[in-house]
C-alpha cells in the first residue's frame, strides 16, 4: 500500500477505527471484569445491580443508564457529538457479546488473568475513543460538565464513582478486591497509553 493510500491519523476513516475499536475493547473490558468475579469498576457495579434487579442484561443496562445520563447534561450545557451516541448503543452492545463468549472464571489465578485484561482494556479503550474527539461518553460528559462549574477532575470523579458504587453494591452488584485493582490502576494504565496514542 503507498503512503498517499494510507489513512492520516487525523482522517475520518482513521477516527472511525479509533472510535469503534475503542468501544469494542470497553465492551470487552467490562465483560471480563465481571467474570472474574473479584468485582467491578464502579459503573459497572451499578450496571450489574440494576440489571440485577430488573432482569435486563448488563449490556442493556450500560445503554438505559448512558442514555439517562444524558439528561443531565442538560443543566451542565454538555453537547453530545457522534461519538457520545455510539457510546451509549455500542459499549453495552460489545458487553454483552463479551458475556456471552468469555466463560465464568473457575481458577483464582484466571480471575486475576481477566481482571488485568479488563483494566488494560478499558485504560486503552479510553484514550482510543476519546482521541477519535468524537465526543465525550456520557459518563465522562457529566465529570466535564462538574469541571466547567468549578470542581476539580480528582473531586468531580470521585463524586460520581463513589455514588454509582454505594448504588451498585445496595443493588447487588459486585465489589471486592478487583474493584480496588480497578481504582488503582485504570488512571496510570491509562496515562500510560497516551504515550502510544496521543491525546491530540
Amino acid at each position: 500500500m503507498s503512503e498517499a493510500t494510507i489513512p492520516h491519523a487525523g482522517s475520518l476513516p482513521a477516527r472511525l477505527v479509533r472510535l469503534y475499536g475503542g468501544l469494542a475493547l470497553y465492551g470487552a473490558g467490562i465483560g471480563l471484569q465481571i467474570r472474574s468475579g473479584l468485582g467491578n469498576g464502579p459503573w459497572d457495579v451499578f450496571h450489574q445491580g440494576a440489571a440485577l434487579r430488573t432482569g435486563l442484561t448488563v449490556g442493556t443496562m450500560i445503554i438505559i443508564v448512558g442514555a439517562l445520563v444524558m439528561l443531565f447534561w442538560i443543566p451542565l450545557r454538555q453537547r453530545p457529538g457522534f461519538g457520545t451516541i455510539s457510546n451509549v448503543i455500542f459499549v453495552g452492545v460489545f458487553a454483552d457479546l463479551a458475556l456471552h463468549l468469555v466463560p465464568a472464571s473457575g481458577h483464582l489465578a484466571v480471575s486475576w488473568l481477566y481482571v488485568a485484561l479488563a483494566v488494560t482494556s478499558i485504560a486503552l479503550a479510553t484514550v482510543l475513543y476519546i482521541g477519535a474527539g468524537m465526543g465525550a461518553g456520557p459518563r465522562d460528559g457529566v465529570m466535564t460538565g462538574l469541571m466547567r462549574l468549578g470542581l476539580s477532575v480528582r473531586l468531580s470523579r470521585f463524586l460520581i464513582e463513589i455514588t454509582v458504587l454505594a448504588a451498585g453494591w445496595l443493588l447487588g452488584g459486585t465489589v471486592g478486591l478487583g474493584t480496588l485493582a480497578f481504582a488503582l490502576a485504570i488512571g496510570p494504565l491509562t496515562q500510560l497509553f497516551t504515550r502510544w496514542f496521543p491525546l491530540d
